[in-house]
Parts: C-alpha cells; structure tokens; sequence
C-alpha cells in the first residue's frame, strides 16, 4: 500500500502549521486519500500506517526538523495535530 514517494520540504519558516501540513500531504500522497479528505485528528492507524510507515514518516522528518526523533513517535503522538503539536512545542516553534 505504502510506496516510497518524496513529499516536498516546507516552505518558508518551520512553524507547527508548516508541520502540520507536511504531515498531511505525506499521509495523502502514500495512502493515496484526497489531501482534504485527511481529518488531523484521527490517527494515524486508522489511515493504514503500520510500524515500518512510522519508522519511514519519523527518518524524513528528522532530515525536516535536522534533528534525530524516535522511531516510535507516531505511537505516542497519534493523529498529525498531536505530532504536530508535540513537535512545535519541543523545538520551540511559533504557530
């Protein structure tokens, strides 16, 4: 289901909003859901993204952030609003 595609860097200034997109066009592009279909609060599970997704979603947002995050973070922060929120928080980033 889930194929390796590049989903472009944020534009602009890293802000929880940038983030927050980011997130929900990689979810678009590789389950292949209409980019406004994806509800940010529901998680990431109930999108299809299983254990190996989650390692690939944490690296390419490591290269994002340029800092190393656990590869369990989808796990602990489940939906893109809370990854997004935890992140933004974490890396002191406005809104």
């Amino acid at each position: 289901m889930f194929k390796r595609k590049k989903v472009p860097h944020p534009q602009g200034p890293l802000t929880e909003a940038a983030l927050k997109q980011w997130l929900t066009d990689y979810l678009a592009i590789h389950t292949e859901i209409p980019r406004d279909t994806i509800d940010t609060e529901k998680t990431f599970e109930s999108y299809g993204l299983d254990s190996r997704v989650a390692v690939q979603v944490s690296g390419a947002l490591e290269k994002i952030v340029e800092r190393r995050l656990s590869p369990g973070l989808l796990y602990e922060y489940q939906s893109i609003d809370a990854l997004s929120q935890y992140l933004a928080k974490e890396l002191r980033l406005t809104s």
